[in-house]
């Protein structure tokens, strides 16, 4: 369960193709002197951007094809405007895409996209959730500013109520059009960033053998597998990784014992709140065969161990941590698929994982049931 984490949308595309936006703005108050267009490109977030002349502008993107890409809109002074009324997303076809902006920049419309079209059909679906989704952040932005850790921890369950409604709707999406153009996203979404591959796998295997072929499709296949290799009932990848001191920390060395591999981040504000729950488990069990083992995705270009080790210091985090500072490249983070935090894997002294994501006093009550 993450509110405080900006993740890309997935990035679903076919064929690298050539889509050509003509962009029109009418009605529209503020002056918009450029226009920034960010999207994914073999697996890098690029951005863009294309100058506004006479309420039109112009740009060409090589990319695999359909693609969602974002639009933003600059102030006067070149930054770029924040609001999220200043912020579209459209999905692009091969070949000419009209993109209209009218009223209001949001307001966006593109005439020749079946995937846009789509893509707004099921946006339209799911706006009543999306909308009770927002006002959760932004209470969790209150609670987490009051330290109200009761409050944070109800929010969190009735956030979890909301995204499976989400996910129901993309589910039923997907089985109702399998061969649209935006299937493979609306399965991303569906998926999550826990995957659970006895719901996701029947999903992927509805779709069109030439979208399960696509660069996206072979790519999310990956992510299936990586879903099985973590799931409950299999034995956890083995790893190795630098702890705050630079020594070497294999998880075979953790086998004998129940073990927490606890997914985190100085950075992360769920994470964080969450430590306080770990620590409690930690000090109830640490003297009964069970330990937690965290795995930080710091940054190291962003000062990460200074950080890291400064959190861990004032979270009282007394067991192992590793990390390589790599940020979301961080090696054990793919192997084990995580694309969001916090997350854990709870194994038994075989090293097989026996639940994830298990937190709150969910923990402590799976520990005791565990542990006599």
């Amino acid at each position: 369960m993450i509110l405080s984490l900006c993740l890309g949308l997935p990035a679903i595309a076919f064929a690298q193709q050539n889509a050509t936006v003509k962009g029109s703005l009418s009605n529209i108050k503020d002056p918009i002197p450029t226009i920034y267009f960010a999207y994914r490109h073999d697996g890098n977030n690029l951005i863009d951007s294309a100058k506004v002349t006479n309420g039109a502008y112009t740009f060409k993107l090589e990319t695999e094809l359909p693609a969602l890409i974002t639009l933003l809109t600059v102030d006067p002074n070149g930054e770029i405007r924040p609001g999220k009324k200043d912020i579209a997303r459209v999905y692009l076809q091969n070949g000419i895409n009209s993109v209209s902006s009218k009223d209001s920049f949001s307001n966006v419309s593109v005439k020749e996209s079946k995937a846009h079209a789509e893509y707004a059909k099921l946006n339209d679906a799911t706006m009543p959730v999306q909308k009770e989704v927002q006002d959760l952040i932004a209470n969790y932005n209150v609670l987490a500013k009051k330290k109200d850790s009761v409050g944070i921890e109800k929010l969190m369950k009735d956030y979890d109520g909301l995204q499976e409604k989400l996910s129901e709707i993309y589910g039923d999406y997907v089985k109702k059009n399998s061969n649209s153009p935006i299937a493979l996203y609306a399965l991303g979404l569906f998926a999550g960033n826990d995957i659970d591959v006895e719901k996701v796998e029947p999903l992927y295997n509805s779709l069109s053998a030439t979208t399960r072929s696509s660069a996206a499709g072979e790519r999310f296949s990956k992510k299936l597998a990586i879903a099985k290799a973590t799931s409950v009932g299999a034995m956890a990848p083995l790893f190795s990784q630098a702890d705050t001191t630079g020594k070497e920390v294999t998880l075979a060395s953790f086998k004998g014992k129940y073990v927490l591999i606890d997914f985190w981040a100085s950075w992360c504000g769920p994470c964080r709140a969450e430590n306080p729950n770990v620590v409690a488990a930690f000090n109830k069990f640490k003297e009964k065969n069970f330990t937690v083992l965290g795995v930080s995705l710091d940054d190291e270009e962003r000062d990460g161990h200074k950080k890291w080790l400064a959190a861990i210091a004032k979270d009282n985090l007394t067991w192992t941590q590793v990390s390589d500072l790599k940020f979301w490249e961080n090696e054990v983070a793919r192997q084990y698929g995580i694309q969001s935090i916090p997350q854990n894997f709870l194994l038994d002294p075989t090293g097989k994982i026996i639940a994830k994501n298990i937190r709150g006093e969910e923990l402590h009550t799976k520990l005791a049931e565990l542990i006599k």
